[in-house]
């Protein structure tokens, strides 16, 4: 196990060797915007390693444990010769033990993240997983959420370019439609734009851009400010109601002259329901006339509580946070959409000009799509696919790509975040927390073979018995030498 002063040394060579590297990418000229996303994907992985280095080195600087302390006092203190020695025979004890363990240098990830900037492998050329709809991130891929969007009760049924057009416009659907399942719809929404924007723009802090969006919209909902939620304005008549004398009607005919405004107002202030066609309005609020009391089954459900209200304005708050984060997402990738939108076009007339075709064309075409579903289907079954949680749960294509990523420089990324040196031990180990158990069993496996000179030191007494150094300094103290 690395002492306290050495892994101190290792994550300031980190910084050093990141910064340098960081840099390198930023110089380096990108061709495409394939190469673009991958830099700034490598810059992200580069600056989480940094932090992670630097806070690692912060705890160690503030040595609450107090072991730095304890360490620097052993190797400045009266038996500095024999805490030397002492080390360097642990040294000796542990490479005698494991003549085959070997420590892969920093220099040699740095070197080999280098390489694969300036040549990239297959894999590292497809460092993110996109669909074919997004072509590495050049266009948006909305069909999911589009299907959920034209299933929603109540809105406008768009085509596929609308509703790119038109899907952060979230103010036009009237609030009254905004329900359980609408909130479905919209976290579908979200979640994508999210999971994509990370995708393309790794450098941007999602998270802070959200809760920026969500803190900005607060204000705006609670002054009845933001858009597509007005504040309910209504008067006292709407509320309340105003009693109408029924004395100068002689029939609900008159009544319903009145309009429907007015007879709801008057139904609300007796207490009574007042939905309905004009006609049945007027029924019954002249059934009331001359009247002491009123029919139970004409009067109106009571109103729901304070709590209940107050309930469905955060529901509708939760909402209407939704939203704020999809308009400031959506400014996030609309030059994406923009592309999608003329991709999408472009698609469309070139599938209307192939109907033209002839049979015979088509015949071929159709012949040559099922040779290549076979290709496919046999590129399938023989390319097998791996999973590293350590590498971030990258995908390795085949067996022998995976058998050569331990030795590559994103596991070796991956295992250093974990703070656990990349050696023989851990060969075929992909998940974290098996990395995790086996370093902590070969640490108290060193611990135990580590040279302890309290026990194994040796010396001599006045009568020439061999003791060990506890025994002789207890026998000193006692004076029996």
């Amino acid at each position: 196990m690395d002492t306290i002063l050495e892994q101190q040394r290792s994550h300031h060579e980190a910084r050093e060797r990141l910064i340098d590297s960081m840099v390198k990418e930023m110089l380096h000229k990108k061709n495409g915007h394939k190469e673009t996303i991958n830099s700034d994907h490598r810059l992200k992985m580069m600056l989480d390693q940094y932090m992670e280095s630097t806070n690692r080195l912060k705890e160690l600087y503030e040595d609450k444990d107090g072991c730095r302390k304890e360490e620097i006092a052993s190797l400045s203190g009266p038996n500095e010769f024999s805490e030397f020695y002492s080390r360097l025979k642990t040294i000796k004890e542990f490479h005698r033990k494991h003549p085959n363990e070997i420590c892969v240098p920093m220099s040699v990830e740095f070197d080999e993240l280098n390489r694969m900037r300036e040549n990239p492998t297959e894999e590292a050329s497809n460092m993110v997983e996109f669909s074919d709809e997004e072509g590495y991130g050049k266009y948006l891929d909305l069909h999911e959420c589009y299907e959920k969007y034209i299933n929603l009760k109540g809105v406008e049924k768009v085509d596929y370019i609308s509703y790119l057009a038109q899907f952060d416009r979230l103010f036009d659907i009237p609030k009254e439609r905004k329900g359980a399942e609408y909130r479905a719809y919209l976290t579908m929404l979200l979640d994508y734009l999210k999971g994509y924007t990370v995708r393309i723009k790794p450098l941007l802090d999602i998270e802070k851009e959200c809760k920026a969006a969500v803190r900005d919209f607060s204000a705006q909902f609670d002054a009845g400010n933001f858009q597509g939620w007005p504040k309910e304005a209504g008067s006292v008549l709407t509320h309340v109601g105003a009693h109408l004398d029924l004395s100068a009607f002689s029939s609900w005919e008159e009544l319903a002259s009145l309009g429907l405004d007015r007879l709801k107002s008057a139904l609300m202030a007796l207490g009574l329901k007042c939905g309905g066609t004009l006609e049945e309005r007027a029924q019954r609020l002249f059934s009331t006339k001359g009247k002491s009391s009123l029919d139970p089954t004409l009067l109106a459900k009571s109103k729901p509580d304070k709590g209940l209200k107050s309930k469905q304005q955060e529901r509708q708050k939760e909402i209407a946070g939704l939203e704020a984060q999809v308009y400031r997402l959506a400014e996030q990738v609309s030059e994406q959409r923009s592309a999608t939108k003329d991709n999408v076009q472009r698609k469309q007339a070139r599938g209307e000009g192939e109907r033209g075709d002839s049979e015979e064309s088509d015949a071929a075409d159709s012949t040559d799509e099922e040779d290549e579903v076979e290709l496919y289907i046999a590129q399938e079954i023989f390319n097998i696919s791996y999973v590293c949680e350590i590498c971030g749960n990258f995908v390795y294509k085949g067996p022998k790509a995976f058998q050569r990523h331990f030795a590559e420089w994103r596991h070796a990324h991956g295992m250093r975040c974990l703070g656990i040196p990349n050696t023989a031990h851990f060969a075929n180990v992909t998940q974290i927390e098996d990395a995790l158990a086996l370093w902590e069993k070969l640490k108290a496996q060193k611990q135990e073979e580590r040279w302890q000179p309290e026990q194994e030191e040796e010396f001599e007494d006045s009568l020439g018995n061999v003791v060990n150094r506890k025994t002789y300094e207890d026998l000193k103290r006692q004076g029996l030498l």
